[in-house]
């Protein structure tokens, strides 16, 4: 049997694979990291960039959390359009400029450090191929380690971005790392709790539409999963934080249209109350993913285990939304591992 007569194998395999790509992180990706955490707290930035595309935005969305709530540092998300399109060049002396990318690949990535390396930025790359144009482009790279990915819907490199960007930022501020210790026996809980979401796939199989709302480090965590049902499944899915859930578009809200909520414990899942209360006015279908109290109530979820820091929750939060697309990708006749008119690499300029 082919690949091709069993759809999903390569994206189910590689979202099995992350526990295991997280302990290789941590055993063998640490010094490296070190050393590079070093470089940044001796550069002692003012204001930390970062760039990125697609579900590394995401990724890079988690790290300016990391920067501004760990680091009290200002962050943000460049938009690499105005060096590659309008040959922008602005100064970045005392910046460090994160490029965060799978592949290390996309033009637009390379040329955007390249123009912040020439700007007076300390640049780092974050790859999962130490081979790339990227990686070459910046004065210091990481490899997150994460293997070969094969499915075009990235799951196991974009976790071990995560984990790569938590041990850099929490390293350069001093920190050891504390918790991420735990983190693959926790993945290995979360991945065999959600073994039942194939049966939740078939209660959404005809959804046109769908949101995905969460607060805080969960954030990021309900765009990846919005972007994972839309290139897998080819749903209509909105990630919206909460806040933003209730200035307008809960009036798009109803019944027919699912919620994933991600409400883990900590701020950001409290934060999640009002939204889960006015979506609950609503009769709204909402599945939940985090903390077992919070989604006792919801139409369907998966609980979280217990005692995982909250900065740390996105790592093990996604796995099951990540099994919910694969498995609504088959239901729906599809085959994540090769969605329509997508492919592994995107070169963007």
């Amino acid at each position: 049997m082919t690949e091709q007569d069993n759809p999903g194998v390569l994206m189910a395999s590689e979202i099995a694979e992350q526990p295991a790509a997280w302990q290789r992180l941590l055993t063998e990706g640490t010094d490296a990291i070190r050393a590079a955490a070093a470089r940044i707290a001796a550069y002692q930035p003012r204001f930390v960039l970062f760039v990125a595309r697609g579900t590394s935005d995401h990724a890079a969305l988690y790290g300016k959390y990391l920067v501004e709530i760990h680091h009290a540092l200002p962050a943000g998300l460049v938009s690499p359009s105005t060096m590659t399109i309008y040959n922008s060049a602005p100064d970045l002396r005392d910046v460090l400029f994160i490029a965060v990318s799978q592949s290390g690949g996309s033009p637009d990535l390379v040329q955007s450090v390249e123009v912040a390396r020439r700007q007076g930025a300390l640049t780092v790359a974050l790859t999962n191929n130490p081979d790339s144009a990227l990686a070459a482009a910046a004065e210091i790279h990481v490899d997150v380690l994460a293997g070969p990915e094969r499915a075009v819907a990235a799951t196991k490199s974009y976790t071990a971005e995560l984990l790569a960007l938590y041990l850099l930022l929490d390293y350069a501020r001093g920190g050891d790392g504390a918790g991420t210790a735990e983190l693959p026996a926790l993945g290995a809980e979360v991945l065999e709790s959600g073994a039942t979401l194939a049966a939740t796939a078939e209660r959404y199989r005809f959804a046109q539409r769908l949101i995905t709302s969460a607060r805080g480090y969960s954030y990021p965590t309900a765009r990846e999963a919005a972007l994972k049902l839309m290139e897998t499944s080819y749903l209509s899915a909105q990630a919206f934080s909460g806040a933003d859930l209730l200035h307008g578009p809960l009036a798009t809200v109803d019944p027919s249209v699912p919620v994933l909520a991600i409400v883990p414990d900590g701020a950001g899942g409290r934060a999640m109350a009002p939204v889960l209360a006015r979506l609950a006015e609503l009769r709204a279908d909402v599945f939940g993913v985090g903390a077992a109290d919070a989604i006792a109530g919801l139409s369907a979820g998966v609980a979280l285990p217990t005692g995982i820091p909250e900065p740390l929750s996105p790592l093990v939060e996604i796995l099951p939304l990540q099994q919910l697309a694969l498995h609504l990708a088959i239901a729906r006749g599809g085959d994540p591992d090769r969605p329509r008119g997508l492919m592994k690499v995107t070169e963007t300029l």
